[in-house]
């Protein structure tokens, strides 16, 4: 009776255009579930977006551990405001400019921009998802995109204008990634051609990494980082965060692959589990490894990024790899990461100080192949097409916001406020009272 009431009053309120920031009511249970399993299902969904949250914690710590204490405040402040960021232009807009309905980009997506207008009868009545709540959906897929510029923040860090980058994470985040992820999850081109990605290896990761590459690369790396030809190392000011960091981040992955599952089906979820965690220690092992081979010690921060690089690497197909699978793409991506790091940093001369382009680009482009590769269902060559789908555009997205950015505003802080560090210059303060270290480099 109550859900019969529930339902009848959402359908009178849809009439009268009520309506949030444009977001539609909230729907309720479909009659093909039991309201009981609806709720199982959505509590798990619930669960999900609090692990998913809590790795905004994580990439605050790894990210202030790998660098140096001077501009631990900076780091800190700006993983504050990304998820400000995310969950408010992802209300804004970027929920329905990802989802834009049956009239796939024009009339769905324009109609939605305006409250009231363009919403669907049928699609606000009716159940939402017999997993899952409107509002839980959208709180969910929210934590996603403020991700993307997460993974920006840690290859720029130590450098840029704090009002540059929050610009430029209002634009990626608003428009660019919620545009590129109607492609597969909004039902747009690439889902129509089969491209698969289960939780974001290209979607969230690789989009992140592409826009951290081209940012890097523009912004130039750090005072000291390369002097006559050669690479000095500018060492992360406390492992022990970096470590906390990447825990969390671990931690966090169970929402992040598990939810996606988006109902509580046991069976599905316990075996993304599985094949997540798999594939996250296979990083680990392959990094050290690899470390062992090029670096002749085992390196810690090597192999914390393994860990995340198998994570990121099984993203794409936890759900459709057998378990040898996974450990193989876990396996490679730790020494993808590796290889990768040194490439970028001594060959190609790109400062990222958190190795984020490494994790996320690298890892996600080879676990989006994965799929292609170990998954008897889905074609390598369509994989390949939206790897380079993705990335093209977000390399021209990126480059032309931060270089909108970097020609009005301007992208590096002053000499003097890099040696100081962006605490002092930026915000009047450390994060260790009194201890406040001041260097050349």
């Amino acid at each position: 009776m109550l859900n019969k009431f529930m339902k009848k009053f959402t359908k009178i309120a849809a009439f009268t255009g009520i309506v949030l920031c444009g977001l539609s009511l909230p729907a309720f249970a479909d009659d093909t579930v039991s309201i009981e399993m609806f709720t199982v299902n959505n509590v798990w969904m619930m669960v999900s977006t609090f692990l998913v949250f809590i790795m905004h914690l994580g990439f605050a710590t790894l990210e202030s551990g790998l660098t140096r204490s001077k501009n631990t405040v900076n780091i800190l402040f700006k993983n504050v405001m990304i998820i400000a960021i995310g969950l408010l232009t992802y209300a804004l807009i970027g929920f329905n400019l990802m989802y834009p309905g049956d009239n796939w980009i024009i009339g769905g997506v324009l109609g939605k921009f305006i409250p009231g207008i363009g919403t669907d009868e049928a699609g606000i009545t009716s159940a939402y998802s017999a997993g899952y709540t409107y509002w839980t959906d959208f709180l969910f897929q929210g934590m996603f995109a403020a991700t993307a510029a997460t993974i920006v923040s840690g290859a720029v860090a130590e450098r840029i204008k704090l009002h540059s980058f929050l610009v430029f994470s209002v634009i990626y985040v608003g428009l660019v990634y919620p545009f590129l992820g109607s492609w597969k999850w909004g039902g747009g081109w690439l889902d129509a051609k089969g491209f698969y990605d289960f939780a974001g290896s290209t979607l969230v990761h690789s989009v992140g990494g592409w826009a951290a590459l081209v940012c890097a690369l523009m912004l130039g790396p750090r005072i000291g980082k390369y002097v006559k030809g050669t690479v000095k190392a500018i060492p992360g000011h406390s492992m022990p965060l970096a470590t906390i960091g990447v825990f969390l981040l671990w931690l966090g992955w169970f929402g992040f692959n598990g939810g996606s599952v988006l109902s509580a089906d046991p069976g599905l979820v316990s075996y993304v589990l599985v094949t997540t965690c798999l594939a996250a220690a296979a990083g680990i092992v392959g990094a050290m490894l690899t470390s062992e081979l090029f670096l002749k010690k085992p390196d810690l921060s090597m192999v914390l990024n393994g860990s995340l690089a198998g994570l990121v690497g099984i993203t794409a197909g936890a759900d459709v790899v057998g378990i040898l699978d996974s450990i193989i793409i876990g396996l490679v991506a730790g020494v993808l990461v590796v290889v990768a790091v040194i490439f970028v940093d001594s060959k190609l001369k790109i400062d990222d100080p958190v190795g984020a382009v490494s994790v996320h680009l690298v890892c996600g482009i080879w676990g989006t192949l994965a799929v292609g590769i170990f998954s008897p269902d889905h074609s390598f060559f369509v994989q390949l097409l939206g790897v380079v789908s993705y990335g093209v555009v977000s390399v021209i997205a990126a480059a032309v916001i931060f270089g909108i950015i970097k020609a009005t505003m301007g992208v590096r802080v002053s000499e003097k406020e890099e040696h100081q560090g962006l605490d002092i210059g930026e915000h009047a303060m450390e994060a260790y009272d009194g201890f406040q270290i001041f260097t050349t480099v």
